[in-house]
């Protein structure tokens, strides 16, 4: 575990695995960078491919700065961190990626002027980053009615996840906050090589294929899963591995 500090002093946790190239990954909403990558093998596999794996905490998330005030959540403050964390490291040649909110996040420096070799936006679809507002109401829902859903509902689900990795509700209420639309004349200016990957039964953020397709030079591919359950797929860190190896 290591820290570093936002542009506005916030104290920021991130975990390196491996040695080589640096890949900066970027976990999902509700997540961790321990959850994301390293649970399920994707780290590690990369790691084995010669990569050195750098997985920060969004703040509001697992080891990082969980501020209650509405003033640490400005518009596109996790890009901002993003930037914050490739400064701190010294980073200009390096690969970039995320699932979820870390996809929509690569996304958004992106378009700000980050220059990765390569790019990832898994679990991420054109709708998801074109209107955040859609996926921003389901979880402000689900945030400030914990407690009253349906056992097995889609809801009650992500309750259950926020519960299992010890989510504070109130600092991640305001991460929706950040969110910025992207237009689509910012997405076709891209010239990363990138590549969109979802579940094939992801439809959470809309069509990653329609992602894939605004882009320049986007990629789609499709491995099993839904939303939820894609991430913890050996695909996942597979497809990764090879696009960043090839």
């Amino acid at each position: 575990m290591h820290y570093f500090r936002g542009r506005d002093g916030a104290v920021l946790a991130y975990r390196e695995m491996g040695e080589g190239r640096p890949v900066v990954l970027i976990h999902g909403y509700f997540s961790t960078a321990l959850v994301n990558w390293v649970r399920y093998g994707h780290a590690a596999k990369l790691a084995a491919r010669g990569f050195r794996v750098i997985m920060p905490d969004l703040r509001a998330h697992g080891d990082s700065a969980k501020s209650h005030d509405a003033s640490a959540y400005p518009p596109d403050v996790l890009a901002d961190d993003g930037f914050a964390l490739l400064e701190h490291l010294g980073l200009t040649d390096y690969d970039l990626g995320g699932y979820s909110l870390g996809g929509r996040t690569t996304m958004r420096m992106l378009v700000r002027g980050a220059k990765p070799r390569r790019a990832i936006a898994a679990g991420m679809g054109l709708e998801g980053i074109l209107d955040t507002a859609g996926r921003g109401t389901h979880f402000r829902h689900i945030l400030t009615h914990l407690g009253t859903f349906q056992r097995g509902s889609a809801e009650w689900m992500a309750e259950a996840f926020l519960k299992t990795v010890g989510g504070d509700p109130v600092a991640l209420l305001h991460i929706l906050d950040t969110f910025v639309d992207t237009p689509r004349e910012a997405l076709a200016a891209i010239d990363t090589p990138t590549l969109v990957l979802t579940g094939a039964e992801d439809d959470d953020n809309g069509s990653g294929e329609a992602l894939a397709a605004v882009l320049p030079q986007g990629r789609f591919q499709e491995i099993p899963g839904n939303h939820m359950a894609a991430v913890t797929k050996p695909e996942l860190g597979t497809a990764i591995a090879d696009f960043l190896g090839a």
